[in-house]
């Protein structure tokens, strides 16, 4: 059974990683592009996305021999290398699609 705790400390890392402050350029920049952003429907999909790996996430993970603790490691290395990427004007990963 999932208690407050967890709730509030999964809650607490989705914005440190969602980052919203930091996607607000994008966001506005998507605006000037697409002309109008329905917030609901993004909303809504984003919440079906997250409840729908919120129960088989561990399923899904064991499918592919991992633990949500070495997830949790590879996503924190990821999010190390872009910084370091975006802090030392570095190109770490190949960006092939540009």
């Amino acid at each position: 059974m999932l208690s407050f705790k967890e709730i509030f400390s999964a809650t607490l890392i989705l914005f440190s990683v969602i980052d919203i402050i930091g996607s607000i350029p994008v966001i506005i920049d998507l605006r000037k592009r697409a002309g109008t952003i329905h917030s609901g429907k993004a909303t809504f999909a984003a919440s079906v996305i997250v409840i729908g790996f919120l129960f088989p996430g561990d399923s899904v993970l064991a499918m592919f021999g991992l633990d949500v603790a070495s997830f949790a490691i590879a996503g924190v290395l990821v999010m190390f290398f872009i910084g370091m990427e975006m802090v030392l004007g570095i190109e770490i990963f190949k960006n092939q699609f540009t």
